[in-house]
């Protein structure tokens, strides 16, 4: 088996190497797919999440040896129709990543190709965040710390009134899946009431409600862990936003397509919620004079909440072990 291995800036050649070694049988080319930087590189992977994998090429060199391969490992990289098309040997496609947003998921199927990804590699590392950032938007951590920055000492608030702890709350998550499982159980050491919407999963860590209307309705904190599809593209909108409790506060640490953005935007500027913690937006990075910016009840990072050394290194193995389960069949 030729199988091309394609490093980037997240997941540098040393290791990807290390990672992949379950496979040293086969025959690994390893090329680095290269990015002025970090941040070009988030903004790529954006563009392909919005718009697919078919309206970003690979560099040829990188094509090239792709079209000889039988395997190709990708994290951010995409695969598209065209590359598909002109590999006539290819016969799976491993991607580095929960999602397979940057594989042309129709093309492959028609070509008889696999696409394996790595659901939940990076779980730990985002219910991690998750739960960082609702302490940080709860308790003022972010915003204090910005203020103090500035000399400011700063006492008031805009959930001045309602600062409270953790014991007692009742945190809705929707999605509870690899993610929304663990952030329970990290809540549930906290003494928090959890509960959860989800069709598909069952949890021994919260309560299952009937109706998303239901959880946005009775939650003081709403969690957000659903994949983005085409059904649950603004699955938080204008109508969910307005049945929540207006001391409540909405935490989004998955995809920023989940959410209304200028419903959310609105909601946050006349306060008929409390606050909002937000890791991923529909424009990033976040242009100049972005409103985003400008809210004093919002905690806002920049796509950081799965970004570990550690989530990355463990994810080339598991998919060697997933490649060589799927190879052994």
């Amino acid at each position: 088996m030729r199988i091309l291995a394609i490093a980037d800036a997240y997941i540098p050649l040393d290791m990807l190497k290390e990672g992949t070694a379950a496979l040293a049988e086969h025959d690994i080319t390893y090329v680095e797919w290269e990015t002025e930087s970090i941040e070009q590189l988030q903004e790529v992977n954006l563009l392909v999440e919005q718009n697919g994998p078919n309206g970003v090429p690979l560099p040829d060199d990188i094509a090239e040896l792709a079209a000889q391969s039988d395997i190709i490992i990708t994290q951010f990289a995409p695969i598209g129709a065209e590359l598909i098309a002109a590999s006539p040997n290819l016969s799976i496609i491993g991607v580095l990543r929960g999602g397979t947003e940057n594989v042309d998921a129709e093309a492959a199927e028609r070509a008889g190709i696999t696409v394996l990804n790595t659901a939940g590699r990076n779980a730990r590392a985002v219910a991690e965040f998750t739960v960082g950032l609702i302490l940080a938007e709860t308790r003022n951590i972010a915003r204090t710390h910005a203020a103090m920055r500035n000399h400011v000492w700063l006492k008031d608030f805009p959930n001045g009134d309602a600062i409270g702890e953790m014991e007692g709350r009742t945190v809705g998550l929707v999605g509870a899946g690899a993610i929304g499982q663990l952030v329970m159980r990290f809540l549930r050491g906290m003494d928090v009431n959890c509960q959860f919407y989800d069709p598909y999963q069952d949890s021994d860590y919260g309560t299952r409600v009937d109706s998303l209307e239901q959880l946005m309705a009775t939650s003081d904190i709403v969690s957000l862990h659903s994949r983005l599809t085409k059904d649950t593209h603004h699955l938080i909108d204008r109508p969910m936003l307005e049945l929540m409790k207006p001391n409540a506060v909405l935490i989004n640490t998955a995809r920023s397509g989940l959410v209304d953005e200028a419903a959310l935007l609105d909601a946050l500027r006349t306060r008929s919620i409390q606050g909002a913690a937000i890791d991923t937006f529909d424009e990033e990075p976040l242009p100049e004079g972005s409103e985003w910016m400008t809210l004093d009840n919002v905690t806002i990072t920049s796509h950081l909440a799965g970004s570990t050394r550690d989530a990355f290194a463990k994810t080339p193995i598991m998919l060697s072990q997933r490649i060589l389960a799927h190879l052994a069949h």
